[in-house]
């Protein structure tokens, strides 16, 4: 039996996440927690290559919000990435930082949007902008490589400026389609 792999079409060239993590180093981030996500790869991939950024695997994305509120108390600034289904995870955790008016940055690879294959990430995907609102989580959208750097330094400078809580949702469309193939 053939083994499923996930393939992802992204256009080749636009290395956004390269943007993302330098506008973040430009920032004064440096801790990064994720849980793994293939949407998230290069930056994580990025992320680890820097003796700077500490680096943090969660085993579930509320994890993230503890550990960046920790980041904040202990002086440094921390971003989470996650996929839009860990959203759901994390709601509970988001009045934390809220009620502590602690700055919390999280980036969103969107999915259950553009070409979507899987149907059980729809649901969590339409849902994941009013999740964050309904928390009192300011959504800023990232629909173009070529915003990359101008938003998330937008997103920074609320974040950790204004002790805000801002969530950043990356386009499933600037991901690329997803599809499975097979693998021999």
């Amino acid at each position: 039996m053939d083994d499923i792999a996930v393939r992802n079409d992204a256009k080749a060239g636009q290395d956004w996440p390269l943007q993302i993590y330098q506008t973040l180093k430009a920032n004064g981030v440096s801790q990064i927690s994720y849980v793994p996500d293939a949407g998230h790869s290069r930056l994580i991939e990025l992320s680890h290559g820097d003796a700077a950024i500490q680096t943090t695997v969660l085993t579930t994305e509320e994890e993230g919000v503890a550990l960046s509120a920790g980041a904040w108390l202990g002086g440094d600034r921390a971003v989470l990435l996650m996929q839009s289904s860990g959203v759901g995870n994390c709601v509970n955790m988001f009045s934390l930082a809220a009620s502590c008016r602690l700055p919390f940055l999280t980036l969103v690879t969107m999915r259950g949007e553009w070409a979507e294959f899987n149907p059980w990430q729809i649901p969590m995907g339409k849902a994941t902008r009013q999740a964050f609102e309904i928390m009192g989580v300011t959504v800023f959208r990232l629909d173009r490589p070529e915003d990359a750097e101008e938003v998330i330094s937008a997103a920074c400078s609320l974040a950790f400026e204004s002790d805000q809580q801002i969530a950043v949702l990356i386009s499933q469309r600037m991901l690329g389609r997803k599809k499975w193939t097979e693998t021999k």
